[in-house]
Parts: structure tokens; C-alpha cells; sequence
């Protein structure tokens, strides 16, 4: 079972093959190559110039030993932190050796001496490490799982107060409804209270959309109408839970119940490549008194899939005058 304790920002030694790595690796080994040549620049006019000399070395130098980092991702992990840190190091110093050895050899470059080169990589490759070991205390499982726990919590009242009062509307009315109405409330029950730090299968999370789904047209009847799109084979694939159904609760919330006529709610999922792409479509409708706007749930959404993902997952809007779609991209895992 995957887990929130295998989430990239909690090893001190990140993840190479990681999206929100490479771009923080990037940028941050280029900001420092930034400040040390302000530092270094006779005066702030030179300081493009030096800056510029600077990266040309730090580029392909950084460019190597990621390509490296990410093809030795597996095996340094099963290494001490401090031997792994060591390895990163030599890396970046055996490149910046060898590409400048290249560069003298084919007269692109004239230097005296490897010593200020490599030094400045060995400074820059240490700084990195340790803002990730910075990063990863700041990100401990404990406290990211602690985070979940409270984004978890905001999404409970809404579904599970509003599928109680479905359930007590058929009580009398509708007893054996009303049974098997519970039945699926209690699967609701079990879903919020699962650990947040654990992803789920993708068949799940639309087994329990289903259920909800099953229990608003409880309440709302022929108004809600679901038309499902779903690709084969996706239903094994990992994903976080409670994914899916804040979406169709939203769908459902600002779609369907204000327009006294209803609508249909799609829902559309298939695998782009590496990515899992998972759609829901709700008409626009609007009604005097009624609460507008879909930013709260979707902010939640959005900070766990940072938690989860970092950079590699992403939520998209696409909103029309008659349509309005949230769309997920999550890795294929």
C-alpha cells in the first residue's frame, strides 16, 4: 500500500525524478550562481556579464548530475543519508572536473586550475542537499499526515450531514429504501474515517462516489441524472482518497440543486500517458439565496494534492457560460 510516508518531501534525500525537484534544484542552484556573482562583480553593470559566465559553467554541470542522480534514484536511497549526500557530491564534482578538462582540451576555456570550479560546485551541490534535509524535518510524515487529517475533516460534514437527512426524509415513508440508504451511509462513514495518509483504488473511490451519488437522488430524484465515462483498466490504479466525491458533491451542490429542472452530472476518466485524467462536468445554474462559487472544496483539493504530489499532479477549471468541468491530472500510479 503506497503512503503519504513515501511522499518525496519527507526523504531527506529527495527524489531526482521529481518534478517540483528538478524545478527547485534548478532554480535554486541558478540563484545561488546569481548572488555569488553579485557578490563577485566588480560593480552591478558586470554583474550580468559574470552571471552569465557562471552559468555556463553551472548549466551543464547541474543538467549531468541530475541525468545521474536520476538513474541511481533506487540505489542511493538504500544507502546511509550521509554516504547518499557523498555520492551527490562526487557526482557534481567529477562532472564539473571532467567538463572542464573537455573544455580545455577542445580550447573553449583557459583556466590554471580545477580547485575555484570545483569548489564553487561542491558549495552549491552541499547548499542544495541541505535545503532538502531542511525541507524534509519541515515535511515530516507526522506533520503532513496530521495536515491531511484536518483537510480530511473539512469534507466530511458536508456529504455525511446532508446523506443523514436523505436517510431520515425516507424513514417512515420508505423503510426498506431507508435501509439499504443506511447500508451505504455507513460505507460513507467508513471512507471519511480511513487514514488520509494511504491512497486507495481508483475503483473504490468510484464505488463510493456511486453510493453518494445513490443517496442524493434520494433527495433529489429525476433532477440528478449521472452519466459515467470510464476507461478499462484504470479501476487497480493508486489514488488518494476522498478524491472524487467532494468534485461530485460540488457538481451536485452548484449544478443540479439550484435549477428547478436538474441536469446531468459527467464524469469522465481516462489515462494520458503517464497521467490519470479524471473529469467532472456540472451545468451552471444559479438561484437567488443559494451559496455560489466552487473555491473552498477545491482549494482543499488542491493543497492535498500538493501534499501527495508536490508539483506532479495539477487541477484545472474549464468554465463556460453553460458548462463548468474540474478536471484532475494525477501520475499513473
Amino acid at each position: 500500500m503506497t503512503s503519504i510516508r513515501h511522499f518525496p518531501a519527507t526523504h531527506p534525500l529527495p527524489d531526482w525524478r521529481n518534478l517540483g525537484v528538478l524545478l527547485r534544484v534548478l532554480l535554486g542552484a541558478n540563484g545561488l550562481a546569481a548572488v555569488l556573482a553579485l557578490i563577485t562583480a566588480r560593480d552591478l553593470a558586470a554583474w550580468p556579464a559574470v552571471f552569465l559566465e557562471l552559468a555556463a559553467l553551472v548549466e551543464p554541470v547541474l543538467l549531468l548530475t541530475l541525468g545521474c542522480l536520476a538513474a541511481l534514484r533506487d540505489g542511493l536511497r538504500r544507502l546511509s543519508l550521509r554516504v547518499a549526500q557523498g555520492v551527490v557530491l562526487l557526482l557534481a564534482l567529477a562532472w564539473t572536473v571532467l567538463l572542464l578538462h573537455l573544455a580545455n582540451q577542445w580550447a573553449l576555456v583557459a583556466l590554471v586550475g580545477y580547485g575555484r570550479p570545483a569548489l564553487l560546485s561542491g558549495w552549491l551541490a552541499a547548499c542544495l542537499l541541505a535545503y532538502f534535509e531542511w525541507r524534509a524535518q519541515a515535511y515530516a510524515p507526522a506533520l503532513a499526515e496530521a495536515r491531511l487529517a484536518a483537510l480530511n475533516a473539512r469534507i466530511r460534514p458536508h456529504f455525511l450531514f446532508n446523506s443523514l437527512n436523505a436517510v431520515l426524509s425516507l424513514v417512515r415513508a420508505q423503510p426498506r429504501q431507508a435501509e439499504m440508504a443506511l447500508e451505504a451511509l455507513s460505507d460513507l462513514f467508513r471512507a471519511a474515517l480511513r487514514d488520509p495518509g494511504e491512497w486507495v483504488a481508483l475503483g473504490d473511490e468510484i464505488n463510493l462516489g456511486e453510493q453518494y451519488l445513490a443517496l442524493e437522488q434520494l433527495r433529489l430524484g429525476e433532477r440528478l441524472a449521472v452519466d459515467w465515462h470510464i476507461a478499462p483498466l484504470l479501476s487497480g490504479a493508486q489514488v488518494p482518497p476522498l478524491m472524487l466525491q467532494p468534485l461530485l458533491e460540488n457538481a451536485v451542490y452548484h449544478g443540479i440543486e439550484p435549477s428547478p429542472t436538474g441536469g446531468v452530472v459527467r464524469v469522465d476518466m481516462a489515462r494520458q500517458g503517464d497521467l490519470l485524467q479524471i473529469s467532472v462536468s456540472n451545468p451552471r445554474a444559479e438561484a437567488p439565496g443559494h451559496a455560489a462559487g466552487h473555491q473552498m472544496a477545491l482549494a482543499n483539493i488542491r493543497e492535498r494534492l500538493r501534499l501527495y504530489y508536490d508539483l506532479e499532479a495539477s487541477l484545472r477549471i474549464e468554465s463556460t457560460a453553460h458548462t463548468y468541468q474540474v478536471t484532475l491530472l494525477l501520475p499513473a500510479v
